[in-house]
């Protein structure tokens, strides 16, 4: 197997810190941290997304300064109801995060329930759900049994109200209650003399930036970690490969050290990391680490669209094809725009890693059995009818079946965005 990248040039250590991380400490009554709710201060809150969301929760992971951020507590993170579908999400120990949930915009009977499978299936993976107190509602009546954490917000309520909306939580719900947006000393005793345990607030502490930064590996080592983690190489190839990238070692060693791990002991050994991550955890960081890692060449749309391709390929593949070649599509899709975001011809870029035959034929010579999905990726992508016609035809794929894929993977793809 070929693990030695001909690409010219050595392995570059850049810099990365687009994302400016903040946080505020979750505090009991004596003040005690027993947890941080973490910010992303490079947006605006109102430009919230599932993108910003996996960014967020990846640069938290792969932090130099983790240590710093979270003092291995638990971390709350703020989420889109898109994003909780994200790829991102297995990259972690649910035990250590709380997914803090929003409230619907309009809060229709109809959109909850929709929305309610989603939410079972995030805590039945052990994730933590907090909802603010519009979860007391009768309309979120079937949101609020998933709850383990409710914050009260002071600020949207008049004091006059706070007792009554803390007395429903107590008699409505088992959740831990979260005091937030305390701000004076008679909010905090007013909620205190309550039974309210938990506060959090410029009381106690405001949002602290917490400086740091991420590196950026060589692409072509990634592409070489991804190739042998998809055809599921030995630990001991794997090992080879990070030991050959120091900056590709150090975040990885960093990320699964994170508090996001929850790790009792410290990993310090690669194949111990391996072994403890697991391929298709491997898989999905080394992916999320490609797309944030540019090199300073192909845009960010250039990427975005290689994973789009895979995922809607493995979509597509899963319906006629088995799970061997569904991994397979997924490669050729998310290869088949390596010759521009390398900045090389396709042959060249291919000759530096191990691929299976059938997805070099896809890829070089656009022949055998994963080449008629390439083909329909993109023509997904253009405005040519016809070609999406015939694509689809070939595959004995209905309009309905490719659609909802590629929905699928543009929703995929978003969380993947840094």
């Amino acid at each position: 197997m070929n693990t030695t990248s001909n690409l010219d040039g050595p392995a570059q250590a850049q810099p990365d810190d687009r994302t400016a991380i903040a946080r505020q400490a979750i505090v009991d009554a004596s003040r005690s941290v027993i947890g941080y709710e973490l910010f992303d201060r490079s947006r605006q809150s109102d430009n919230h997304t599932a993108a910003s969301d996996a960014e967020l929760l990846f640069r938290v992971l792969s932090h130099i300064d983790n240590e710093a951020l979270t003092d291995r507590k638990t971390i709350f993170v703020n989420c889109t109801h898109d994003s909780l579908a994200g790829g991102h999400l297995e990259l972690i120990q649910p035990e250590k995060v709380v997914l803090e949930i929003p409230p619907l915009e309009q809060g229709e009977a109809e959109d909850i329930e929709a929305r309610l499978q989603t939410l079972l299936e995030v805590r039945k993976r052990g994730f933590r759900l907090a909802f603010n107190q519009t979860v007391l509602g009768s309309a979120y009546r079937s949101w609020l049994t998933l709850a383990a954490f409710i914050k009260v917000d002071l600020s949207q309520l008049r004091p006059e109200d706070v007792a009554g909306v803390i007395r429903l939580a107590q008699s409505s719900s088992p959740a831990h209650l979260i005091a937030e947006k305390v701000e004076t000393a008679e909010q905090f005793e007013q909620v205190a003399a309550l039974g309210v345990k938990l506060f959090q607030g410029y009381w106690f502490a405001k949002p602290t930036l917490v400086k740091g930064q991420t590196l950026r590996a060589s692409q072509a080592t990634l592409i070489q970690l991804i190739n042998l983690v998809r055809q599921q190489a030995s630990t001991s190839e794997i090992e080879e490969v990070l030991k050959h990238d120091p900056t590709l070692s150090f975040n990885l060693l960093r990320f699964i050290n994170s508090s996001g791990f929850g790790l009792s002991v410290e990993i310090t050994s690669f194949r111990h990391a391996v072994m403890i991550l697991g391929l298709k955890k491997l898989f999905r960081w080394a992916a999320l680490l490609m797309i944030t890692s540019r090199d300073g060449g192909a845009p960010p749309a250039v990427a975005s669209m290689a994973v789009v391709r895979g995922r809607l390929m493995e979509l597509l593949a899963g319906e006629v094809l088995g799970p061997e070649e569904c991994d397979n599509a997924f490669v050729v899709g998310v290869f088949s725009l390596l010759d521009t975001m390398l900045g090389m011809p396709m042959d060249k870029a291919l000759s530096a890693v191990a691929l299976p035959t059938v997805v070099v034929e896809a890829l070089l010579l656009r022949t055998g059995p994963l080449a008629p999905f390439l083909d329909l990726a993109e023509a997904c992508e253009s405005a040519n009818d016809e070609a999406f016609a015939k694509a689809a035809d070939t595959l004995h794929l209905s309009n309905r079946q490719v659609n909802w894929a590629h929905l699928q993977a543009l929703t995929w793809a978003e969380t993947l965005l840094a």
